[in-house]
């Protein structure tokens, strides 16, 4: 066993493990920490824990200190240069007439670089806006070209479930997902129902995609040939997999009748299929 601290840098980022060393920390803490960006401060997630050794890539890094009185007046001098560096940004790009949005600001902790984050439809030349951020602040300029997604989690905000973003709240990585997941659900495939604010397919389908995947393993799809307990074959119409129910058309009738999905027994099955059409409107939604 190892014993453990998590540090979070960024709200709903990505948590890293340290070695707490000789410190007893508790969540909610500020840490000040040594990663390959530099020294940075970053907020406790979990407290002192012991995990399997298998778990970790050792040796992990030790924690310098706990954040003191005089890191907290850092940080707060760093926010306040993060917002001027943004308002100097935004005039210079729009001096320099470059097409880019300026979505965040961030400065490291040590003052030893500015970080802005920008989008943008096509690549866009910024070397003269670097020099003329690095003439203004005096110190290493990043710009990086995020996606819509990353802005998302950056700005954050209230999705349609009226909760706040995933990507913001909880999410460490964005995980893939697709309209095959929508449409393996019983979703609407209306691109307005199932895309997120950033305008890609929303992270939730991916929640409860491996449940879905089960029960579509054990329930006949649209199009299956069934064989009903007297006998009869059957076409099934229409699914449920939550519930189990199916309705069949079968070769005595042209009415659909209900059935529950274990009093059948599959002979062919059905397709689940997504219309080329379909896939043409969504395509933008997927991300590459």
């Amino acid at each position: 066993m190892v014993e453990i601290i998590g540090v979070r840098f960024q709200n709903g980022g990505k948590v890293y493990y340290f070695s707490p060393d000789s410190w007893k920390v508790k969540q909610g803490d500020l840490v000040i920490t040594e990663t390959s960006r530099g020294t940075e401060c970053g907020e406790v997630a979990i407290a002192n824990k012991q995990i399997p050794k298998e778990q970790v890539t050792v040796p992990l890094k030790p924690i310098l200190r706990v954040a003191t009185r005089e890191d907290r007046r850092t940080l707060e001098q760093n926010r306040k240069k993060e917002e001027r560096a943004f308002q100097v940004c935004q005039q210079k790009i729009v001096y320099r007439k470059l097409k880019m949005n300026l979505v965040d600001v961030e400065c490291t902790f040590d003052n030893s670089k500015l970080l802005f984050y920008f989008t943008a439809d096509n690549r866009v030349d910024f070397r003269e806006l670097v020099k003329d951020l690095a003439a203004v602040f005096r110190t290493r300029i990043e710009l990086r070209q995020i996606g819509v997604r990353d802005k998302a989690k950056i700005l954050g905000g209230i999705g349609i479930c009226g909760r706040e973003f995933c990507c913001k709240g909880h999410l460490q990585d964005f995980q893939p997902v697709s309209i095959r997941m929508a449409k393996e659900q019983g979703l609407s495939l209306n691109p307005t129902k199932i895309s997120g604010c950033c305008g890609r397919l929303m992270c939730c389908l991916k929640y409860e995609q491996n449940v879905y995947e089960e029960l579509l393993r054990i329930t006949p799809k649209v199009g299956a040939i069934v064989t009903m307990t007297d006998g009869t074959r059957a076409k099934v119409c229409e699914t449920n997999p939550l519930t189990g129910d199916l309705k069949v058309i079968s070769e005595k009738s042209d009415v659909p009748v209900k059935v529950k999905r274990d009093d059948v027994k599959l002979l062919r099955d059905g397709k689940i299929k997504v219309d080329a059409a379909e896939r043409k409107a969504l395509k933008s939604l997927e991300d590459k």
